[in-house]
């Protein structure tokens, strides 16, 4: 009988959330419960399927079944960091609202190992990615030998603005048997976070120089926190005179962060000696909570407003109207529809990344320090995964999974093992020359992959050297109209394109004859209005 098993109920593909059953030896452990439905994980008359519970960190993904599995199965032992399992309570607003949420997740410590069941322990170590959460190694001590497991849960190398990156160094050479760890990004290469931050930063400023109000949607915990801090710390705003508000649930996941300080960085903890980390009406930027009452103040100036994902911005719109961005984040491998707003010309659309989770050659670093011998990739497209598990640097070394959920995937330890049979993930093309123009001709076998229907949405592509080799991107449709509304004309010129009513390529201004219709940039009538703040 093999030792060490693996029943994934959920992978994290898409959007579903990651649940997933470990047994070594005897012991059944359930990593994360981002099941929507926990009955699959209910026994008729035995309880629950796993003996404990270990929670890597407190997004929803990771832990939205966690509560009804605790009121179905009251006894069952449910573990996380100490951070973790205060942050745990917003997965549920409801319920924290009117406080009939238990505290039912026991806190463990970091880098200190701890007995849960005979002969198996645990040690957490920093994950990066959100306040507490952690990677864990699980030992198993079996009659014959100590078994190694490492779980990632989402985990990133590089430090971010509230939370400090994975200590790589602490768990080099650890040489685990397994490693589960996640495949958010594929095999893709991105800037650094900083970079990426910088980016932002400078393109919210330009919507904030010409006039426009700046709405950011973005989970209740993490993402929220990490652009107030952005924001308040960047050269860009420091001692502007603009209001950042803030609202819906980001404003109670504030709240908990503000108790939690002393585990946050120690640059953080200065910072809050000197100045409130959040609410803030003296320091400019102002950052402030909005409530029903205070949304006429959004008519006086521009203003930045961070609310939760998924609320109706329309609330909103009615003050300041057709003088809103709206800044989306873009999940790699995951598509939002445009919102019928957008295409009405009620308000722009920028749309923006900043990395949460490691690209593609951070993900590999992690595993050549680790040196496992099994990897199973889960939380990510499967076209993503497939792509991790198809790099040779990989295939060669360790042997790789990438299992769908319901799929049992037994780990033989010291075992031969046949690497499966992975699907082609490299074409040949040809390319030719004529006077005015190259022409790259690749076989249509490349439509069949379901990434293709994105890639040529628009049919316009982007080419950029990388090294000695040329990299394809295309255009979607979301970068082609914010690239249309790009204002590329010189800012004292009196035109369509510096005028407070040009949007989306169409005049706004309802004392114009042109008002609803297309006008180009360079266009003028003699009801021009410049941009607010047109000098700056």
């Amino acid at each position: 009988m093999i030792d060490l098993e693996c029943f994934p109920y959920s992978v994290g593909h898409e959007d579903d959330g990651v649940c997933l059953l470990l047994r070594m030896g005897p012991h059944h452990v359930l990593l994360d419960c981002g099941l929507r439905d926990i009955s699959p994980l209910l026994k008729s008359s035995e309880g629950c399927v796993a003996d404990l519970v270990i929670c890597s960190h407190a997004h929803a993904d990771h832990v939205r079944g966690l509560l009804a599995l605790h009121e179905s199965c009251p006894d069952l032992p449910i573990y996380a960091s100490d951070v973790t399992s205060q942050l745990l309570p917003l997965n549920w607003p409801e319920q924290l609202s009117s406080g009939q949420i238990p505290q039912f997740c026991q806190p463990l410590p970091l880098r200190t190992e701890v007995r849960l069941k005979e002969g198996l322990s645990i040690t957490l170590f920093p994950a990066g990615h959100l306040p507490g959460a952690t990677c864990m190694l699980l030992k198993y001590n079996a009659p014959h030998r100590t078994y190694k497991l490492f779980y990632t849960g989402d985990f990133f190398l590089s430090n971010s603005r509230l939370v400090e990156g994975l200590p790589l160094g602490e768990l080099r050479g650890l040489r685990p048997d397994v490693l589960i760890l996640e495949g958010s990004y594929g095999t893709a290469r991105y800037p650094h976070r900083r970079q990426l931050e910088n980016q932002l930063a400078e393109r919210i400023y330009r919507a904030i120089a010409s006039g426009y109000s700046v709405i950011i949607p973005t989970p209740a915990l993490g993402l929220g926190q990490e652009l107030l801090m952005l924001l308040r710390s960047h050269h860009y705003f420091t001692g502007r005179d603009i209001d950042i508000w803030v609202d819906g649930q980001v404003q109670t996941g504030c709240d908990i962060y503000l108790e939690l300080l002393p585990h946050f960085p120690a640059n953080i903890q200065n910072f809050a000696q000197h100045q409130p980390l959040f609410w803030d009406e003296r320091i400019k930027p102002r950052v402030r909570r909005l409530s029903p009452e205070l949304l006429p103040e959004l008519e006086q100036c521009p203003s930045i407003v961070i609310v939760d994902d998924g609320t109706d911005i329309e609330q909103y719109l009615r003050y300041r109207p057709r003088l809103w961005t709206l800044f989306l984040s873009e999940t790699p491998g995951h598509t939002r529809e445009i919102s019928a707003l957008v295409n009405s010309g009620e308000i722009l659309l920028e749309s923006y990344f900043l990395a949460e989770h490691c690209d593609g050659p951070g993900t590999t670093q992690l595993i050549h320090n680790l040196r496992p011998q099994h990897v199973i990739f889960v939380h990510g497209s499967p076209i993503y995964l497939a792509d991790l598990t198809n790099l040779d640097e990989l295939r060669n070394r360790y042997q790789l999974h990438y299992p769908a959920a319901g799929a049992q995937v037994q780990l033989p330890i010291g075992e031969t093992f046949i690497q499966p049979t992975l699907p082609e993930t490299h074409y040949q093309g040809e390319l030719t020359e004529s006077a005015t123009e190259l022409n790259i001709t690749l076989p249509n076998t490349l439509s069949v992959d379901p990434r293709w229907s994105t890639f040529a949405d628009t049919g316009i592509v982007e080419a950029r050297w990388q090294g000695e080799e040329l990299v394809l991107r295309g255009i979607s449709q979301r970068e082609f109209l914010s690239s249309q509304s790009d204002r590329t004309m010189p800012s004292d010129l009196d035109c369509c394109g510096n005028c407070q009513y040009y949007r989306s390529g169409r005049c706004w201004n309802p004392v114009s004859a042109l008002y609803g219709f297309k006008v180009t940039p360079e266009g003028y009538c003699p009801v021009f209005e410049p941009l607010a703040h047109r000098d700056e």
